[in-house]
């Protein structure tokens, strides 16, 4: 399956005078994985949320395999939301939060969208639930209820919901920094053989070693502004911007406490 690719071209988005984005540009790659790091507040998830147009930007354009998502025209009326469901459909979204309902199953979290959304029978929904749930390595989990489940095994219930969905493009905001540290590796663990398999997929993370292994590319942002992208080596090990350095170095220390 051909994977999706996405491009942000002079991205802006303003909340009243806090400019959360200011004229971003970012090409991801189909099949590749790009991290987004940088201190809290430079911009990420609102990055992140404007690229499935969640969180409407400004200016600039944001483009799904080509086709601008959000707006009929660059700085144009907004796109009838029948085309924008349809865009949507090949995007998947993760959340720092599981959002799964707590009186389902692990199999009826998975399958109600591709019954709801999708249009499947209970039959086609319960299959395609349970290859998403074995995916994730939770088959022996799909009449748990969430309260039955670690934090852990719900992130990987909430993936397994959207790659049920057959996305084209994963988006990822800090998936695992709700997590207990011992839980965040399974969840890392599904997320580095989806990379493997050549998903598409933008990550913000402040798992540095996760970005150093498995991003394609990293871009580092502050105050809105991409400040640094680039490969890991370049980005996390050489660091030639000094925001950048100062950002690596605290990160380090807390870490090292």
């Amino acid at each position: 399956m051909t994977m999706s690719s996405a491009e942000l071209i002079s991205v802006s988005r303003n909340f009243g005078k806090f400019k959360a984005l200011e004229d971003v540009s970012l090409s991801v790659p189909p099949g590749k994985v790009t991290c987004l790091i940088g201190p809290s507040g430079s911009g990420k998830s609102t990055l992140l949320r404007c690229i499935n147009f969640l969180e409407p930007y400004d200016s600039g354009e944001v483009r799904i395999d080509g086709e601008l998502i959000g707006y009929q025209s660059p700085g144009g009326p907004l796109m009838p939301q029948v085309k924008l469901r349809n865009m949507r459909r090949k995007i998947g979204m993760v959340f720092q939060q599981f959002n799964l309902w707590p009186h389902m199953t692990t199999l009826g979290n998975v399958a109600e969208a591709l019954v709801q959304v999708r249009g499947l029978s209970q039959k086609e929904a319960k299959a395609q639930a349970m290859a998403a749930l074995a995916k994730v390595g939770l088959a022996d989990k799909t009449e748990n209820y969430p309260g039955r489940l670690s934090g852990g095994q719900q992130q990987r219930v909430a993936i397994a919901r959207s790659l049920a969905m057959q996305p084209k493009l994963m988006l990822f905001d800090e998936p695992t920094s709700a997590l207990d540290p011992e839980l965040v590796g399974e969840v890392l663990q599904v997320m580095k053989t989806l990379a493997s398999e050549g998903m598409t997929m933008v990550v913000v993370t402040h798992e540095m070693g996760f970005a150093s292994r498995v991003a394609d590319q990293v871009a580092f942002m502050v105050s809105g502004k991409i400040a640094a992208v680039g490969v890991p080596d370049k980005i996390l090990k050489n660091p030639a911007e000094p925001r950048l350095q100062q950002f690596l170095s605290s990160y380090h220390e807390r870490n090292d406490i």
